[in-house]
């Protein structure tokens, strides 16, 4: 059982339930999986750029990322439908738990003028969603070997219903939100 699991059973939940009057620990929110989305605007000129994106994708993750295809064509980008534009990543289980204790505790604190993520990034239903600027952040990735310093969208999809039970649910986990 991976650290930050052990806490959300053993503080985080008794927490949660005695905070919001739940009647079970079943109805207690949690954290149901991970999406990592990397969009990579220049793979349409740059092919390579989408493999090194995926391999970066992989390192920080553990697990292998699949490649996302444009929906439709936009003439003004020079988009077909179909082309490779991005990679995603979804973790559920130990290797969510073991992303989320390495994004709250290594990986933003690391990030230059860190004062916190915002409070206001939930979308009504208590799911977060957070954009990282540079991969390099991650303690995974080679400083030198990188070509492009990419960013990603990180989407935390919780059980919560609303967003203050969300707020509850990652602030209780660790997540450094500001102050």
């Amino acid at each position: 059982m991976n650290r930050l699991q052990e806490k959300y059973v053993k503080e985080v939940t008794p927490a949660l339930v005695e905070k919001f009057q739940y009647t079970s620990i079943m109805q207690a929110p949690k954290v149901e999986k991970v999406v990592i989305n990397m969009g990579i605007g220049d793979a349409i000129q740059n092919p390579k750029a989408l493999e090194e994106a995926v391999a970066e994708l992989t390192q920080i993750a553990g697990q292998k990322p699949v490649i996302t295809r444009a929906k439709k064509s936009i003439a003004n980008f020079k988009l077909r439908e179909g082309m490779s534009i991005g990679c995603k990543v979804t973790l559920r289980g130990e290797k969510m738990y073991e992303f989320l204790d390495k994004l709250f505790n290594i990986s933003l604190p690391r990030v230059r003028d860190f004062r916190g993520v915002s409070k206001t990034a939930f979308d009504g239903r208590g799911n977060y969603t957070l954009g990282v600027k540079e991969q390099i952040i991650f303690p995974e990735i080679n400083f030198d070997k990188v070509q492009i310093v990419r960013g990603m969208d990180i989407v935390i999809v919780t059980t919560a219903n609303t967003n203050e039970e969300g707020y509850a649910l990652l602030e209780g986990m660790g997540m450094p939100f500001q102050k």
